[in-house]
């Protein structure tokens, strides 16, 4: 298996962003962005299983570190959905720039929402997959514990919060942010076709959530339930299933 390219551009904050180019062996179907989950890597399991698989497919895949991230600069403490919105226009354009466009876009998670946001600025996406994706980016204030960015006590500050028992320090402004988002508008105006992925026993968003994104969509528009995979899509089933069904929908709306 080639072993991907280094890919960096600028992002949101002005600092360089790391990514990963996978570049299949004859000429690219297509190409393809994935967006990571909140607080993941572009070397989750997750992304790099769908970044091989898309290769092996025939198509160009990008995953890359949002800012703060992984191998990416900036700090991960004043970043906000939004700063994650530049950063997808911004690999996006890279892409365009090195050769690779129009595209795919793949957001996990939060990096799902992000991806719905940003899709909607973004005339090179020509189809949309969301994965295990929040229909409110507001749902992620659960994962903050008992953490308060806005009860800062003497003013706003950087607080420290726990989540999936790592500590990450946060701006105030991240909450504040989040006010800024409709996802569910956002999907509703989009013109572009979308496919709905999320399994029935995901712990961390709930399914409901993917019945919402469906709803809210345009035709064409596709929701894939799968009864096993939680959040994640760790085992090799699940994640079989989730490539199987992301290259259909890309070999029809690509």
């Amino acid at each position: 298996m080639p072993t991907p390219e280094h890919f960096d551009f600028i992002g949101s904050q002005g600092t360089t962003l790391v990514g990963r180019l996978h570049r299949p062996s004859g000429p690219a179907r297509g190409s393809i962005l994935l967006a990571h989950c909140f607080t993941c890597s572009k070397d989750l399991h997750t992304m790099t299983r769908l970044a091989r698989g898309l290769e092996d497919a025939g198509y160009a895949a990008l995953r890359f570190d949002f800012t703060g991230l992984g191998e990416s600069g900036g700090d991960f403490a004043t970043s906000t959905v939004s700063a994650n919105v530049t950063d997808l226009t911004r690999a996006a354009a890279s892409l365009i720039q090195e050769g690779f466009g129009p595209c795919g876009l793949i957001g996990h998670s939060l990096g799902g929402a992000a991806a719905v946001l940003a899709a909607s600025r973004l005339k090179t996406v020509r189809s949309l997959v969301t994965l295990a994706a929040p229909s409110n980016v507001q749902h992620v204030r659960h994962l903050l514990g008992s953490d308060d960015l806005e009860d800062a006590g003497s003013g706003p500050r950087r607080r420290t919060v726990t989540i999936a028992g790592r500590s990450f320090d946060l701006e105030p402004s991240f909450i504040e942010d989040l006010n800024d988002h409709d996802v569910l508008d956002a999907v509703a105006a989009l013109d572009r076709p979308h496919l709905v992925i999320h399994a029935r026993d995901d712990e961390i968003v709930d399914f409901d959530h993917a019945l919402a994104l469906h709803h809210a969509g345009r035709e064409p528009k596709r929701l894939v339930a799968l009864e096993h995979g939680g959040h994640l899509f760790s085992s090799r089933a699940a994640a079989e299933n989730v490539l199987a069904a992301i290259l259909t929908w890309f070999d029809e709306t690509l």
